[in-house]
């Protein structure tokens, strides 16, 4: 009911923009998608159809057929671009099997490719979908064709962990579906015949030979040189589903991709090692790390970590598997500390473990609360891997809260204050709200065989791609 609600209005005001503004009633298009539209319909696209709305995804899957322009102009995230859109067509055109969702990601991940034009093959972060003019075997090589450029607010024009290490396991199921392995030699970046010249090195392999301070992977790293720029290491925004895709991709290849596998492992071990804390008031959590000095806070963005904790615990062995579904419960625990320490129960965007306050945001800057579904991620895993009914329960709560502080006449919005029980909306029903927070409540209540994890593995936008769909090894 209430994806239906949030699509209806979607539909009623804003259909083909990128968002609703359901305060306003009308819609809003943002810089982050270059000239793409209809975000909201890519991303509901398989929420729809696995929640059996039938009619609304005959709408939706209409205009994708009739309104959905490829032709655009402007810069878009890459990063972004990739999870909603060729994610959404990806995880649709498998669930369906109806050629156009699988047409529309083939042409649009060509777009993409340009971004890797650099000296190392990490891809830069922003990409103008216009400005192509080159069929896919004649991109050049070189740098500098003036393409794809990084954010103006990363450091020292680098790019960004969790954005070049967050495109595998989309660029595999493309590569397969296009019988073009130019997007798998992206992902994995061994040089392709076209770029042989240019020693563009594997983005993997540069990665497991880069020196990691500590074994930790900073969130900035230059497309240039293929160093780090900054000692700044972090499992929430700008380094998260860096790691979300290694255990993943490990899963998606039936458990053959092993350096996947290792270097999570590894990752996870020093991440355990350094950064794992526990407060006075004993809730585990994960503090950021900048050059060496801990900065004890964790965002929402990081709260997913409970769930891919579990997920990669599931398929340890012994000791290990039962250390890491007990630390994946206690990060899942706190986390749903920071909604209950609220009065509105959601959680602020960022929360710390200093001078007497746990689990709260100590800043206004972090007070709020965009309809992300991290926590509630976490809960439908560790729902599915333990059946503690906890987790049920801690998902209704979300449910009786969203319904309460952020359902507007026309639509959900974000809040603006996590902790005044009259808060002030932020006008904006996100995207993501349609592809991942209702869709991982809704499966956190479903039967384990509806998306069932062993047979698929969820983007992260939430949307499911099948394992063991590919031919190609890592």
């Amino acid at each position: 009911q209430m994806m239906k609600f949030a699509w209806d209005n979607y539909k009623q005001y804003a259909l083909g923009k990128n968002e609703l503004r359901p305060l306003t009633k009308n819609g809003h298009i943002g810089n982050m998608f270059g000239g793409l539209r209809g975000a909201t319909v890519i991303d509901a696209l398989d929420t729809l159809y696995i929640m059996e709305l039938e009619e609304e995804f005959q709408e939706a899957k209409q205009w994708v057929e009739k309104s959905f322009d490829l032709n655009v102009n402007g810069e878009a995230s890459l990063f972004e671009v990739n999870i909603r859109y060729i994610g959404g067509l990806l995880a649709t055109y498998y669930l369906t099997g109806e050629e156009v969702f699988k047409s529309k990601a083939l042409e649009l991940g060509e777009k993409l490719l340009p971004a890797f034009n650099t000296p190392t093959g990490i891809p830069r972060g922003v990409i103008n979908l216009g400005r192509q003019g080159t069929l896919l075997s004649s991109i050049p090589c070189s740098s500098g064709s003036g393409m794809s450029w990084s954010w103006g607010w990363a450091s020292a024009g680098s790019s960004i962990l969790a954005e070049f290490g967050t495109l595998h396991l989309e660029f595999l199921h493309l590569s397969e579906l296009s019988g073009n392995p130019v997007f798998a030699e992206k992902a994995k970046h061994k040089p392709s015949p076209v770029c042989a010249l240019s020693q563009v090195i594997n983005i993997r392999r540069l990665l497991s030979r880069v020196e990691k301070p500590q074994g930790l992977y900073p969130n900035f790293l230059s497309p240039v040189t293929g160093s780090w720029v900054q000692h700044h290491v972090s499992i929430g925004g700008l380094g998260d589903s860096f790691y979300e895709y290694l255990i993943k991709s490990w899963l998606m290849s039936d458990k053959k991709d092993s350096e996947a596998k290792k270097m999570y492992d590894d990752a996870l071990e020093a991440i355990e090692k350094h950064l794992v804390k526990k407060s006075a008031g004993g809730l585990t959590y994960i503090a950021e790390w900048r050059g060496g000095i801990l900065d004890h806070k964790m965002g929402h963005l990081a709260c997913f970590s409970g769930g891919m904790i579990a997920l990669g615990a599931e398929h340890g062995a012994g000791e290990r598997r039962q250390r890491h579904m007990e630390l994946a419960a206690e990060i899942t625990s706190t986390c749903h500390e920071s909604y209950t320490r609220s009065d509105t129960k959601l959680g602020p965007e960022a929360f710390r473990f200093d001078a007497g306050s746990e689990a709260m945001a100590t800043r206004l800057s972090e007070r709020y609360y965009i309809l992300r579904p991290e926590v509630v991620e976490s809960y439908m895993y560790l729902w599915r891997l333990t059946h503690d009914p906890k987790y049920r329960h801690w998902g209704w709560e979300v449910v009786q809260a969203l319904e309460k502080h952020c359902r507007v006449e026309a639509g959900f919005s974000g809040i603006r204050d996590v902790y005044t029980t009259t808060p002030t909306h932020d006008n904006m029903q996100q995207s993501f709200f349609l592809a991942e927070t209702l869709k991982y409540l809704y499966l956190l209540f479903c039967e384990d065989d509806v998306l069932s994890l062993e047979d698929w593995v969820f983007n992260t936008e939430a949307h499911p791609l099948p394992i063991n769909h590919t031919d190609f090894k890592a």
